[in-house]
């Protein structure tokens, strides 16, 4: 090329430049609205239950498995991540391979089950898991024994049974439960689900309470066992007490206190507590969460929902669990607040 050629080349070069310096960043919806599709395709030659796995992924910052368009897989450990939560953040749906951070650290990971792993990105159309209505036991003297291992827990404990969430006077009124003032970390129940709690609630009243039964361990003290088979994904109970703002229990020593509302003006955040009126939700046992070991025994997830407006906390099985199992899950749920070095 003629030397008057490349001089004429170069202003252009360094207008494009110049453009790229001046482009700005497209916002997440822009990007989304262009962005190629990743569609999860079963392979039958897969063993490893892709449509099941498919139908299990959350995040592992928020735990929602909501906003699937958003939700990216490892090509290693097949862990899920939104790609706003993962940090740093993923802007644009990456090409080729994406690892989650462990996996990034780690430079030379062996594959699992040594197979050559489909490539994923996006999970998109995934099936949502709907929550299960309990079976509730035939043998109705079954269900007395039941029943009568939560009255003895209760008694033991002074504290009156209820189902619901109670608003005591100079406690915070049921006004001041509004899902809306909520600062991130709750799922919108759909109509469906909330259609399923609505009928276990219906269940119980009519004396068809779940299959767990309240034991007393030494160790443990009084601690909730499965009665019969609990599919994943059942509801298990609704974490009920008297609701108070956060500021009014900041000195109390109630070990059972359960988040309900994180608002994003402190003073208006709520909890649950279970100190004198509950139910069987308050004595699921707390896992250790700082350990594998105790990571290991969670059965059981602590989720806060949008129920219509209002902030509830359900607990759900997060795998089947077999008669005589204990139930457990991490009491801090989604907001991580909580020391649990001292639970089981």
């Amino acid at each position: 090329m003629a030397p008057s050629s490349i001089e004429a080349a170069q202003p252009q070069l360094g207008g494009a430049e110049e453009a790229m310096r001046r482009r700005k960043y497209r916002s997440m919806k822009e990007i989304m609205k262009v962005a190629k599709r990743v569609v999860a395709v079963e392979n039958e030659n897969d063993d490893d239950g892709g449509g099941d796995f498919y139908s299990r992924v959350a995040c592992e910052q928020c735990g929602s498995g909501e906003r699937d368009e958003e939700l990216l897989l490892c090509d290693r450990c097949d862990r899920g991540y939104h790609m706003l939560c993962v940090r740093p953040i993923v802007p644009r749906i990456p090409i080729g391979p994406w690892f989650c951070p462990p996996c990034s650290h780690d430079h030379n990971p062996p594959l699992k089950n040594g197979k050559k792993r489909r490539r994923r990105a996006l999970v998109i159309h995934k099936k949502r898991r709907r929550l299960l209505p309990y079976i509730s036991s035939e043998d109705s003297g079954r269900r007395i024994v039941q029943m009568g291992s939560l009255a003895t827990a209760l008694t033991a404990h002074n504290i009156e049974f209820s189902n619901e969430l109670s608003y005591i006077p100079d406690m915070a009124p049921r006004s001041a439960n509004q899902a809306i003032l909520e600062n991130g970390g709750m799922q919108v129940l759909s109509k469906e689900d909330t259609e399923t709690l609505e009928q276990c609630r219906a269940m119980y009243k009519r004396g068809e309470c779940p299959p767990l039964v309240i034991t007393f361990d030494s160790c443990e003290g009084y601690t909730v066992e499965a009665d019969g088979p609990i599919k994943d994904m059942t509801f298990i109970a609704e974490y009920t007490g008297d609701v108070d703002y956060i500021k009014n229990r900041e000195q109390d020593d109630c070990d059972s206190m359960m988040t309900l509302l994180l608002a994003t003006e402190p003073s208006k955040s709520l909890v649950v507590c279970p100190d004198r009126r509950g139910n069987i939700a308050r004595f699921i046992s707390g896992i250790n969460n700082h350990t594998p070991e105790g990571r290991k025994k969670q059965n059981v997830k602590c989720v806060r929902y949008n129920v219509n407006g209002e902030c509830r906390v359900l607990l759900v099985a997060t795998r089947d669990i077999a008669k005589g199992e204990r139930l457990y899950y991490d009491y801090n749920g989604y907001e991580h607040e909580y020391p649990t070095h001292n639970f089981v």
